[in-house]
């Protein structure tokens, strides 16, 4: 071998040298998980609430049948039980010690408040960028986004006019709470569903009724608040895929706790992150369920606070 070929070889391969040590020390390539994208695409980002529609609404109206309100929300308070370490304070302005002066023939005095509060106690939506999986989010939005925008921010949901649909979980499992370790999934939400004879659809409001809130909420505050019953990943997941637009229940958190080993908040996961289901917790569902109720008008209109992940909510049920 000559001197040009066995310069040209060693040319060849230092190139080559170099091109693998550059893909050793380069940033691994991108990836994607399937349930990033979206069917309504890219950048949609209201998930399931694309199923609502003004024929759906025109339906929903059409369950009015008595006129019945019923006020699916508990107060918000420094006593509430509030998931984890949330705090509610509220303190009214100027205070009881200000020096107010009449002045004039009306004699105007006033109160501001101050507010200091997480958005997640008593009866509130989660938004998709309250959880998600690995620093993603619905869509695929990343938790940098998250942070540094209002992406996702309550505040843009639409309001929420619709059929609503309550599942009596404790007439399905024959008593009249459900208990630690209680968790309904297909099998037992299908079952339920034609026990009462009630089904689901699209754009639907789902709410289950387990009698937590009654049993626990006023008389076990720490327990209600840190453990329940409730739905599990597979029922999560049939609903989702029905098309409904949230799920709820008379718990804090809507899935069961504790959760199985390696699932921790899973239904949340699999509802806001992968599904596009908006997450409804500490509904007052136990007038409904005393009345018998089953499908409903169901109408929320969301507090338009900017930049939340979560929102407290007083939704309404008219039957």
């Amino acid at each position: 071998m000559d001197f040009l070929q066995r310069f040209a070889l060693a040319v060849v391969l230092s190139c080559c040298s170099e091109s693998a040590i550059a893909q050793q020390t380069s940033a691994p390539a991108a990836h994607s998980e399937p349930w990033w994208n979206s069917p309504w695409g890219e950048d949609d980002r209201l998930g399931n609430v694309n199923n609502l529609s003004p024929e759906g609404v025109k339906r929903a109206v059409g369950l009015v049948k008595t006129g019945k309100v019923y006020a699916l929300g508990v107060p918000t308070a420094p006593e509430s039980a509030a998931y984890g370490s949330r705090q509610y304070t509220v303190e009214r302005t100027p205070g009881p010690n200000a020096d107010y002066t009449s002045n004039g023939s009306q004699r105007v005095t006033a109160f501001d408040e101050r507010v200091v509060s997480s958005m997640g106690i008593g009866t509130q939506i989660d938004g998709f960028g309250h959880l998600g999986v690995d620093h993603h989010y619905y869509n695929g939005i990343t938790g940098k986004e998250v942070a540094t925008s209002r992406v996702f921010q309550p505040a843009d949901i639409p309001p929420i006019v619709t059929r609503g649909v309550l599942i009596d979980m404790t007439k399905q499992f024959g008593k009249p709470m459900l208990e630690l370790g209680d968790t309904y999934n297909r099998a037992e939400i299908e079952a339920a569903m034609r026990a009462q004879g009630v089904t689901v659809g699209k754009g639907d409001v789902v709410l289950f009724h387990t009698g937590w809130m009654a049993g626990k909420m006023m008389s076990d505050k720490d327990l209600y608040r840190s453990k329940e019953p409730g739905i599990g990943e597979d029922g999560a997941i049939f609903l989702a895929d029905l098309g409904v637009v949230a799920i709820g229940s008379d718990t804090v958190a809507l899935e069961a706790l504790p959760a199985p080993p390696g699932k921790n908040f899973i239904v949340h996961q699999t509802l806001l992150a992968k599904k596009g289901v908006h997450v409804l917790e500490t509904i007052d569902t136990n007038q409904l369920a005393a009345d018998g109720v089953k499908e409903f008008l169901f109408v929320l209109g969301i507090p338009r606070m900017v930049g939340t992940v979560q929102m407290v909510i007083n939704p309404v049920a008219i039957r």
